[in-house]
């Protein structure tokens, strides 16, 4: 019966594998991973792929373009077999069961049954000092050709069942004081790496890099046996994705830094926070129509004066209404009520806009929370914009469905992510939940906390800083004043009142006084 040929490769639908599954000329499969076959010609695939007469066929001699001696390969018991080489795989207790066959065009094929034991696992004790797995056969036997007498075993499957093939062996990896991992130095065997490290003993896995070549079959055929013993002496001990040994600060701890990267445009601000920093999340809240998007437009024209990259997302104002309102900020003139001439208008522009780095997010009525994310992280990492604006909370939320407390939750996890992995400085307006019938509202001047804030913790626990601003918006023009009140400063811990501002609405302008007088605490209203 003519043996059947190998067509392509292909991927597995039994074990997820990309490309273990292999194809051959009369329409069988036969997956190398989790050796699952399909065909209905069973004769001809045992013929072709797994015989049950296993045999050590073949003999040891020396793999001149491989480098490997005839004593490694008769301790292994690689064989050639004409233009094959045999690899035997036996039980943990010395029984062949299989044979793994390579020919000349690097094709596979597989004798016998499969065992769950790792390529000349059972050659070496059970225990001891420490154990180095390698990604394939010849790998294992190109190491054990460098540091003869070491316990070096290869993965039976290769990089896409690493951790699998690991975890059926975790009784042997617990028995070594240390499993060394020493894989391909591609992606995917990097990757492997990684997730087998992630199922072995913890502080017991270190792996292995090797420099200059992508396996040590590689190194050994180049004669570089010491750079084989080098990533194997080398080997760092894997920590996974979140922990670092604190002995490896010393630079990030004695590094300069400056304790600011912006000042704010309020003397009393910036003696409470120190100024504004990069990678701090900072929430102004305050009742409806107390300032908090004016105030934000007053901070961000002052960054935008300075050549800082500004990106601003005002979810409910038009570009223009934002435009007007930054552009009436820098030129101290109220551009958004009544008429105005064309010329006054470019000219305004030309002075301020044209000259800034700002990016404003055109989408008016569109609150898809997913969308806005993006957008932020385009400003961030597209447009290099260092500090974004987005006001406000409860419009974003206005995108997502389910209760309000998780939703928030959800939000503000997802709003610190970006800060962290972009490195900018957002900042955030928030409304407060409605005050109750024995407080003067938030719009009346009542005293904020964080407890004010709307509908979860989270928004206190995930900024850095959280300012809140106080006003009795039906009081007398001349004497309505906004007090400023930072309720929490990660950075110093100092809290407090800290400024006094009147809005000028000919110049869109806020203006600062020192704090009088503080109304004493009352533990009874103000929680």
């Amino acid at each position: 019966m003519t043996e059947s040929e190998f067509v392509r490769h292909l991927p597995c639908d039994n074990c997820g594998s990309s490309d273990a599954n292999s194809l051959y000329s009369d329409g069988h499969t036969f997956c190398f991973v989790c050796h699952h076959r399909t065909g209905s010609d069973e004769e001809n695939l045992h013929n072709h792929k797994m015989s049950t007469n296993v045999q050590l066929k073949g003999q040891a001699e020396r793999l001149n373009k491989r480098n490997l001696s005839e004593k490694t390969n008769q301790f292994f018991r690689i064989f050639r077999d004409g233009d094959t080489l045999r690899f035997p795989y036996f039980t943990s207790d010395g029984v062949l069961k299989g044979v793994k066959i390579k020919n000349k065009k690097k094709i596979f094929t597989y004798e016998g049954v499969s065992t769950d034991t790792l390529f000349a696992q059972h050659l070496f004790p059970s225990s001891g000092k420490r154990i180095v797995v390698t990604e394939g056969e010849l790998d294992a036997a190109s190491c054990y050709e460098a540091m003869p007498g070491w316990p070096m075993v290869s993965l039976p499957h290769g990089a896409a069942s690493a951790k699998k093939d690991i975890q059926k062996q975790i009784p042997l990896f617990q028995g070594y004081e240390e499993t060394i991992l020493f894989f391909d130095g591609d992606d995917a065997g990097r990757k492997a790496a990684e997730e087998a490290a992630s199922v072995l003993p913890p502080g017991k896995v270190k792996i292995a890099r090797l420099e200059g070549y992508k396996d040590a079959s590689e190194a050994l055929q180049a004669n570089d046996t010491e750079a084989i013993r080098k990533a194997i002496w080398d080997a760092e001990t894997y920590r996974p994705d979140g922990i670092v040994d604190g002995k490896t600060l010393l630079e990030i701890v004695t590094t300069p830094q400056a304790s600011h990267d912006h000042e704010y445009p309020f003397k009393g601000l910036n003696e409470k926070l120190h100024g504004i920093r990069y990678g701090e999340l900072t929430t102004f809240c305050a009742g409806s129509g107390s300032g908090k998007t004016s105030i934000m437009r007053h901070i961000a024209t002052d960054l935008l004066n300075k050549g800082e990259h500004v990106g601003i997302l005002e979810l409910e104002a038009s570009n223009r209404r934002t435009a007007l309102g930054l552009m009436s900020t820098a030129v101290g003139k109220n551009l958004q009520i009544g008429e105005h001439e064309q010329s006054e208008l470019e000219s305004a522009f030309r002075s301020t806009i044209a000259d800034w780095n700002l990016y404003l997010f055109d989408g008016f009525g569109s609150f898809e929370p997913d969308l806005i994310y993006n957008r932020i992280e385009y400003m961030a990492t597209g447009l290099e914009c260092r500090v974004i604006f987005l006001d406000h909370l409860s419009i974003l939320l206005s995108g997502l469905d389910g209760d309000e407390r998780r939703m928030i939750d959800s939000t503000m996890t997802r709003l610190r992510s970006l800060v962290e992995r972009t490195g900018i400085a957002l900042f955030l307006v928030s409304h407060l939940r409605r005050a109750g019938n024995d407080k003067h509202s938030h719009e009346e001047g009542g005293r904020v906390s964080l407890s004010s804030l709307r509908g979860s913790h989270s928004i206190a626990q995930i900024s850095d800083q959280v300012i809140a601003l106080e006003v009795d918006q039906q009081a007398d023009t001349a004497r309505k004043l906004t007090t400023v009140r930072v309720l929490k400063n990660r950075y110093s811990g100092e809290v407090g009142p800290c400024a006094e501002l009147s809005y000028d609405l000919n110049t869109c302008r806020f203006n600062e006084h020192e704090v009088t007088t503080e109304t004493k605490f009352n533990p009874a209203t103000d929680f």
